[in-house]
């Protein structure tokens, strides 16, 4: 119990690492820094799909010969189209622009950026609530030590997501212990989702496979839709081509070593 309280706790932990960045740095954040974080976290979140998610979710029905792909395939497609609806109907507000997505709505700003980094947020929880279900069920391929490498995953991924919302909230006049505290919140959702997850799970095992698949659909939606355009667009692609190559790597040897 105290391992899988701590496995939530950690990617939130690393939100508030990267919030605190508030406290360490003066101005708003480098545009070259923040390309090489956005393409790490990228990189991160792609090879936890992967390896932490869709093969794990293949391996769980692999007596079922050539179908055992079916699970993987249909959870992945309904974790995409979840994100695409919330992304649809949810009125939310990317950091650097000034165009509302979603619905129309009289949400303040500060709001719809919470929506925004909520929805951004929630793929990851999901992924680290299914990994810990599988462990503790004993599913083939996923261990607790496997599950703890995608939970320090997310972890490292989201230091920098925490200093790219809490630095613009500093640069455009809040306190840093306001931007501090609004950084570090972005990342309740995580252990929340995690949670429910968890709970979920442990009464539909039989779909455990497809939500596996279904939270690396959900991730992978993140990184297409926000994060690999955000990342590319402009100068210094290069540095995010980079970053993404580390954070892949990264998450690849933790899962294998770990796991």
């Amino acid at each position: 119990m105290n391992t899988l309280i701590i496995g939530l706790l950690i990617p939130l932990l690393g939100t508030m690492l990267g919030s605190s960045f508030v406290f360490l740095m003066k101005g708003d954040m480098s545009e070259r820094l923040q390309k090489s974080l956005l393409g790490f976290a990228s990189g991160v979140m792609v090879a936890a799909s992967v390896w932490s998610l869709l093969i794990p979710a293949i391996e769980m029905v692999s007596d079922n010969g050539r179908w055992a792909v079916l699970p993987a395939a249909v959870g992945f497609l309904l974790g995409m189209g979840f994100l695409l609806l919330i992304d649809e109907l949810t009125p939310h507000l990317h950091l650097g622009t000034d165009k509302p997505e979603g619905l129309h709505s009289h949400l303040s700003r500060t709001a719809m950026l919470a929506l925004a980094v909520t929805i951004h947020n929630l793929p990851e929880g999901m992924a680290v609530g299914v990994v810990f279900a599988g462990a503790e069920d004993g599913v083939t391929g996923i261990s607790i030590a496997s599950a703890l490498a995608v939970s320090v995953g997310i972890a490292i991924q989201n230091i920098p997501e925490g200093a790219i919302i809490s630095m613009p909230m500093r640069a455009s006049g809040n306190s840093r212990w306001r931007s501090f505290m609004i950084g570090s919140l972005s990342g309740i959702v995580e252990p929340i989702g995690a949670l429910a997850v968890i709970l979920l799970a442990s009464l539909l095992l039989p779909a455990l496979p497809y939500m596996l698949a279904f939270a690396a659909g959900a991730m992978l939606y993140v990184v297409i839709e926000e994060l690999i355009p955000e990342a590319s667009g402009g100068q210094h692609s290069n540095l995010s081509t980079i970053g993404f190559a580390l954070g892949f790597v990264l998450m690849m040897v933790l899962d294998v070593v770990m796991g």
